[in-house]
């Protein structure tokens, strides 16, 4: 004989797939999870940055200074009626 049994061999190769497929389905998990936590933080964000351009806007309006120029709250506030589609 020459040390290699056929039979073992399939087992072998059986054993080996199944490993591979359980590993890659583990870490297709994994990564789903981390996607969603990762998606979920950039959600969080943006609606903490939303709430951030309102407190401001609030303060220049107290201030008296609604009419300077401001790269996104007023264009947003001027641009929601149009953007409705969005």
């Amino acid at each position: 004989m020459d040390g290699h049994d056929p039979e073992n061999s399939k087992q072998s190769t059986t054993d080996m797939t199944a490993f591979v497929q359980n590993l890659l389905q583990q870490m297709q998990t994994r990564f789903q999870t981390m996607s969603e936590s990762i998606i979920s933080k950039i959600d969080e964000m943006g609606n903490r940055i939303d709430e951030l351009e309102l407190s401001i806007n609030d303060l220049r309006t107290e201030m008296g200074q609604e009419g300077s120029p401001s790269p996104s709250a007023p264009l947003k506030a001027k641009e929601e009626p149009k953007s409705a589609d969005e």
